[in-house]
């Protein structure tokens, strides 16, 4: 059951947002924009891992891998645009309707046989296989020189192009974020709500029962694992259009780690916990070494990290159900 008062914050939320680029420009601070525009790509990364691991139990810890084949998919047909080479013997496009999907395709059709292979394991050795092809993935990348190896490939024809839409504006692009986050957000609900998303919940609850009462475990897993890949890839074609940029570090286990953290940090199994744990998450990283900068605070200014940990481990310690929990507390009657 929903968490009173949740749908009136995220009406609040939605609000704010719509409002958040007039509001930073009024401000002097239209810069903010590009920098909520990349809370609004992880949040959907983060919900996606979010969609297996909070309500199918699923702790993947190569989700990372899937951000950074959405990417390349988009940076590799821009390269090809631009240098006007073929790539399988057809020409590249900067076309965000076409790039775009088939980004979020290739992620999927990569997570498929992947998938399917991870899900014959389970507990820690599922963690383990799901991390080592997510570093195959990583070596992979590092190893295509044509597309800049180790040190990354630039997007010099800029980013994606659509119907009506200048994406190098990044007011326009903010808003092409935040309405894929919508509506992802939108979808996953809708997925958790429904008939597939309740036997999800089963089988995270109890496995074997579900296997007894005659449901296609792995079949489910497998979907939902396909679903959580696929939009993963689409928050790594809008990062890829947001950096101008790609490297393999996008699929390094660090940034598996990352979105995970942001789940923990928002609260698993919520859905909206995951864009709460996202913004705190990145505003932490932000920002905490500019203010320790300000406080002339040298030595914590270059190791941020050393006061960000302990801050994140107090927080799962003590509010642990995340920032989604610490705001909506349960009422007596709901489930």
């Amino acid at each position: 059951m929903p968490m009173r008062y949740e749908k009136p914050f995220l009406v609040a939320g939605l609000i704010l947002l719509l409002a958040f680029p007039f509001i930073a420009e009024a401000l002097g601070n239209a810069y903010f924009t590009s920098t909520v525009s990349r809370i609004l790509i992880f949040a959907i990364a983060a919900i996606s891992l979010d969609l297996i691991l909070g309500f199918g139990g699923l702790v993947s810890f190569g989700h990372a891998a899937y951000l950074g084949i959405g990417a390349y998919v988009v940076a590799i047909l821009s390269f090809h645009a631009y240098d006007g080479s073929p790539l399988f013997g057809l020409p590249g496009t900067v076309s965000g309707p076409l790039v775009w999907p088939l980004a979020v395709l290739i992620s999927a059709l990569v997570a498929v046989p992947l998938g399917a292979l991870c899900l014959r394991t389970s507990g820690v050795y599922f963690i383990m296989i799901t991390l080592a092809f997510a570093q195959m993935l990583f070596f992979f990348f590092v190893s295509l020189q044509r597309y800049g190896g180790d040190d990354g490939l630039f997007m010099f024809a800029g980013r994606s192009e659509m119907p009506f839409i200048d994406l190098e504006n990044d007011t326009a692009f903010y808003y092409v974020c935040l309405a894929f986050l919508v509506g992802f957000f939108l979808l996953c609900r809708a997925i958790v709500a429904s008939r597939f998303g309740r036997v999800l919940r089963g089988i995270k609850q109890n496995e074997r029962r579900m296997v007894m009462l005659g449901y296609p475990v792995y079949r489910y897993k497998l979907v939902a694992f396909v679903i959580a890949s696929a939009g993963a890839g689409l928050a790594g074609a809008l990062l890829a259009n947001h950096t101008k940029f790609v490297s393999p570090d996008i699929l390094a286990w660090t940034k598996s780690g990352d979105i995970m953290i942001m789940v923990i940090l928002g609260g698993i199994g919520t859905l909206t916990g995951p864009i709460l744990g996202a913004a705190a998450f990145l505003m932490l990283e932000d920002y905490l070494p500019v203010i320790f900068g300000d406080l002339n605070m040298d030595l914590l200014k270059d190791h941020w990290r050393v006061v960000f940990g302990p801050m994140l481990i107090l927080i799962v310690l003590f509010a642990k159900r995340g920032l989604h929990g610490m705001l909506f507390r349960k009422e007596a009657g709901d489930d």
